[in-house]
């Protein structure tokens, strides 16, 4: 009989796959759609030398930030980093390795990754310091940049809905990253909203194939960060 897929936290389905100096792909769009209670568990096992993979750095106290708080982040490949105070401070102190990627070449370099393409060519970024000691080539009168695919030791993902298979299903903008990246590691680990019963999905609905998912942990809650909350002023009472 094959081993469940399904662990009962996210610390014990991490256990035997994190270690040292390893390169983890984390899922998400801002604060959504991140793997909250996964990174959680990287932050407790004390890892260190981490070269992480993800569209954003988080907060300072919430997703990423609190791995680089501890410094267990070594180097970041990221696109958006704006929000986090931390980031910027190590980054300008030299203490952070950062690799800049535009967001839509950030996405195809994982999706390449998981697609085994080794590396393609983008207009994106010729010209500017995104190209710098990297290949150019012109094809048809217009120059591009190559850029290398990337691939990963470990895939931290969260997703909403999960069968016992792994078989993944994603809600709305937490879609983002997620599928990619699910698919660009060595080890896809997912945290996920619900676990419904073998058979349950319709195969057209599901997003990502449990053949790329090692393991799943169900969320005993999710909690929903507003990054930036805006609200419209009230009008003056009459």
């Amino acid at each position: 009989m094959a081993k469940s897929k399904i662990y009962k936290t996210a610390k014990e389905a991490l256990a035997g796959v994190l270690r040292d100096d390893m390169t983890i792909m984390s899922g998400g769009f801002g604060l959504c759609g991140i793997p909250e209670a996964l990174i959680g568990a990287v932050l407790e096992s004390g890892v260190k030398g981490l070269t992480v993979i993800s569209n954003n750095a988080g907060i300072d106290d919430v997703g990423l930030g609190v791995l680089l708080k501890t410094r267990q982040i070594r180097k970041m490949i990221s696109s958006y980093v704006g929000e986090n105070a931390t980031f910027a401070k190590q980054y300008l102190a030299g203490e952070l390795e950062i690799e800049f990627n535009p967001q839509g070449t950030l996405a195809e370099r994982i999706r390449a990754g998981g697609a085994g393409i080794p590396a393609f060519y983008t207009a994106t970024g010729y010209g500017t310091q995104v190209a710098e000691g990297k290949e150019t080539r012109e094809f048809d009168g217009r120059h591009y940049v190559m850029e290398r695919g990337l691939f990963a030791d470990l895939a931290l993902v969260h997703a909403w809905k999960a069968d016992p298979e792994g078989n993944l299903i994603y809600r709305m903008t937490a879609r983002n990253f997620n599928p990619m990246m699910a698919s660009a590691a060595t080890v896809t680990v997912a945290e996920v909203e619900e676990i419904v019963e073998q058979g349950s999905f319709n195969p057209d609905h599901i997003i990502t194939p449990g053949i790329f998912v090692k393991r799943i942990v169900k969320l005993d809650k999710v909690t929903k960060h507003i990054e930036q909350r805006t609200v419209r002023k009230r009008a003056a009472a009459e």
